[in-house]
């Protein structure tokens, strides 16, 4: 095999194995509160400082188009789970804050799907698999 052909071929597979653990994560997603891509952008704004982030940063993190991740901002807003607010530096942008009641509803879906997530990635490495396996996805997704 050619260097491009081993490239293709690693490519192909991590692709592959990717769809297959968020198709399995999504089916196994033990919430009814909120859906698999409602705690996606969840998860997203509990790591930002202040659990909040500008709107168009916060597509850059989530697996949806814009106009997708802006109708499910509303719909979580809808229910007080998040809030949807003027950016002060461009009266044309939002920044999205989860709010404390948001933040609830999050962390007890979290504790459950890291208990899936665990069965269905921490059963197939061991710990040091799963540590290059970090440490190379890191590499790949290069610096934020």
């Amino acid at each position: 095999m050619t260097d491009r052909a081993v490239a293709v071929a690693a490519w192909e597979s991590l692709f592959r194995a990717q769809v297959s653990i968020m198709r399995s994560l999504a089916a196994d997603f033990p919430s009814r509160e909120i859906s698999f891509n409602e705690y996606d952008v969840m998860f997203n704004l509990s790591k930002e400082p202040n659990r909040r982030i500008r709107l168009r940063d916060l597509n850059r993190h989530v697996l949806l188009t814009q106009p997708s991740v802006s109708r499910l901002v509303d719909r979580l807003a809808s229910r007080g789970y998040v809030n949807k607010l003027t950016d002060p530096t461009d009266g044309r942008g939002a920044i999205v804050e989860l709010t404390d009641a948001g933040y609830e509803v999050f962390r007890r879906v979290a504790v459950q799907h890291m208990g899936t997530i665990t069965d269905r990635i921490g059963d197939a490495l061991s710990i040091e698999e799963l540590r290059q396996l970090t440490s190379l996805c890191d590499r790949l997704r290069g610096p934020d």
